[in-house]
């Protein structure tokens, strides 16, 4: 590409910090927010192109959704050549990374799937993810440990232990896992990504979003805006029935069957052309801040379980 590629950050990345070393010194790195137009502006004033990719392995569509606001308070002509592309990654693509991390891993360690803590239901996703990797792998025992939330890894070095594994092998479902030092009977099993299949698939989200703004002008925040729709306790279905009181008016319909194929192959996510509604933010809105804060191997070939 030639113009500038923005990563964006959130409570995967420690707001971005942990991409430093992970992505290449021509990729900017920011927590989104102000930080986000100021790079954007700086480079539609030097008349450099932009493409922004929010960072996301999947537990974080909030970053998408605030990102495509964020770029929305920008004016008509530092919008113009800016594109917003598809999410770095989604769960389907992080379940099947960790399925690849886990077939180097002797079969009578316990799996310790690591994740720094976000919201409520970005924690439970988390849980979601390591069942999936223990139902289509071959280790006995796969718990969950949340950094800075609960359980911790201490607790879930514990929790593996007490289930009769000899050795716990903690690995990373984010960019921002440290690796366990000094913690008894734990290894390390990462990193998630090589360097080149990171550059890879990034470089892959930067092709994609910019064919489609040169074939249809479309720049990609319109479908972003609605990443978070489903996630949060707005959208929560309880025993009562699908229930929903936001308080404004969808002129779409809901939805909740996907009809993606996440098939094995080079470059697992492309473009899904997921239909998606067109919310808009009041005019002259704040940009939202943030303050959290080559290819893959392998991505299920399995649908997950209903």
């Amino acid at each position: 590409m030639t113009g500038r590629v923005i990563a964006v950050g959130g409570h995967e990345s420690d707001g971005a910090a942990a991409l430093t070393g992970v992505l290449g010194p021509e990729v900017v790195r920011v927590a989104g927010g102000r930080e986000l137009v100021r790079e954007v502006r700086s480079a539609r004033a030097g008349g450099e192109r932009v493409c922004v990719v929010p960072m996301t392995l999947g537990r974080d569509p909030s970053l998408v959704a605030d990102t495509a606001r964020t770029l929305l308070a920008l004016d008509a002509s530092e919008r113009a050549g800016t594109v917003l592309a598809e999410p770095f990654a989604t769960t389907a693509h992080l379940v099947g990374w960790l399925r690849t991390l886990a077939t180097r891993v002797p079969d009578d360690r316990a799996l310790l799937v690591t994740a720094p803590s976000g919201d409520p239901f970005s924690d439970a996703d988390l849980f979601r993810t390591a069942r999936l990797v223990r139902q289509y792998g071959r280790h006995r025992t796969v718990e969950v440990a949340l950094l800075g939330g609960d359980p911790g890894l201490a607790e879930g070095v514990r929790r593996c232990r007490a289930l009769g594994a000899p050795r716990v092998v903690v690995l990373p479902a984010a960019w921002a896992v440290p690796e366990p030092t000094g913690v008894p009977h734990t290894e390390y099993g990462g990193p998630l990504l090589s360097g080149s299949a990171t550059a890879g698939v990034l470089a892959s989200r930067v092709r994609e979003a910019q064919d489609r703004y040169e074939r249809s002008g479309d720049d990609g925040v319109d479908r972003a805006l609605a990443a978070d729709h489903d996630h949060g306790h707005a959208h929560s279905h309880g025993p009562d029935g699908h229930d929903h009181d936001h308080g404004h008016s969808h002129g779409h319909s809901h939805s909740h069957g996907h009809g993606d194929s996440h098939g094995a192959g080079p470059d697992p996510g492309g473009d899904h052309h997921h239909r998606t509604p067109s919310h808009a933010p009041r005019a002259g809105a704040e940009p939202p801040v943030r303050h959290q804060g080559a290819a893959p191997d392998l991505v299920p070939s399995h649908r997950s379980p209903r």
